[in-house]
């Protein structure tokens, strides 16, 4: 790992934009009559389920000086757990043009991040609208736009998943008291992305060079690696083969270039297939070698070379391309 620090602030992020989803619901309280009574915002903190409930329990009656106003929201990370069915290729970059130059980084890591939603409410009448509120947004997933890397101009759609919902009811006080708390806890799995470092300044790429190779064909040329021992040299054109004679023979081919000081022989036309166990013979030169292992030299068709025009231009400069194709006639 690099001693580099590297903090892009992920999890604040997905956290953040997880949370701006419940931050501004209204409850409305009704009279008898269908009438608005009140209209209020209903808080949310980043907090534990366990903290709000102690402080409940420690004032069920909500009479204290300092006490807690429900209706109230609070949501907490619970874990996280890497994803491999979103993996993408692991050398894969991105790379995002700056005005101090090409910026670059890997492609990120898929991570879950598993997040709960608590609501807290005196009467069964005011969690009822704000989970009427919450649960449409959800089937079952919504999916945010987060700017992940500013920087590098990445923005991801963050799909987030409503995984179960459920309530709970619990009485406080004295046994004639009629004091209660209902509990919602929604449960979510945000399909989000860890990132890596940045690479500022990188360079541009001076040559790109592709080449163009038929595809293996019956008269493909195959080099051959030959075994020390052998005797002779092969005569370019002349025909080599396996076996008790030319006109018996179980593999046969001619000779493109031969070259025994290095231990190599190129052949082509080949008909049948060459054991390494058994010398190939050659019929003008009457050589004879075994050989170990043998390579396919594919047909090069085409070469294109590109380079940028001028030479010297860097990642900030205006330039345009050259290129240059080679043809190769068979």
């Amino acid at each position: 790992m690099a001693a580099t620090p590297q903090y892009n602030r992920i999890i604040r992020k997905i956290t953040v934009a997880f949370g701006s989803l419940f931050n501004n619901i209204q409850l409305v309280r009704y009279n008898p009559d269908d009438s608005e009574q009140e209209r209020m915002i209903v808080p949310l903190d980043y907090a534990t389920k366990e903290l709000y409930v102690m402080r409940l329990e420690s004032d069920p009656n909500l009479d204290k000086k300092v006490q807690i106003t429900l209706p109230r929201m609070s949501y907490e990370l619970n874990g996280i757990s890497y994803d491999p069915t979103r993996k993408q290729q692991t050398n894969m970059q991105n790379f995002y043009q700056s005005s101090s130059g090409v910026n670059s980084q890997y492609v990120p890591v898929p991570y879950n991040f598993d997040y709960s939603l608590y609501l807290y409410v005196r009467n069964i009448e005011d969690g009822n609208q704000i989970i009427e509120y919450i649960l449409p947004f959800f089937t079952p997933d919504y999916t945010l736009n987060v700017n992940m890397i500013p920087e590098m101009g990445i923005v991801k759609e963050i799909p987030i998943i409503l995984n179960k919902c459920d309530y709970e009811v619990t009485y406080e006080g004295d046994r004639n008291s009629d004091t209660r708390t209902v509990i919602w806890t929604l449960n979510f799995t945000v399909k989000g992305f860890i990132f890596g470092s940045t690479t500022s300044n990188i360079g541009l790429i001076r040559t790109s060079i592709t080449n163009i190779y038929d595809t293996l064909q019956d008269n493909q040329n195959l080099v051959f690696t030959l075994n020390s021992g052998g005797s002779g040299s092969y005569r370019i054109g002349e025909t080599v083969f396996q076996g008790p004679s030319a006109a018996l023979s179980v593999a046969s081919a001619k000779v493109v270039s031969s070259n025994t000081s290095n231990n190599q022989v190129t052949l082509t036309s080949i008909s049948g297939n060459f054991v390494s166990n058994a010398p190939i013979l050659g019929v003008q030169s009457n050589a004879s070698w075994t050989f170990n292992t043998y390579l396919v030299e594919p047909i090069k068709y085409a070469n294109i070379t590109v380079t940028p025009n001028p030479l010297n231009a860097n990642a900030n400069s205006s330039y345009t391309y050259t290129d240059k194709i080679t043809e190769y006639i068979h």
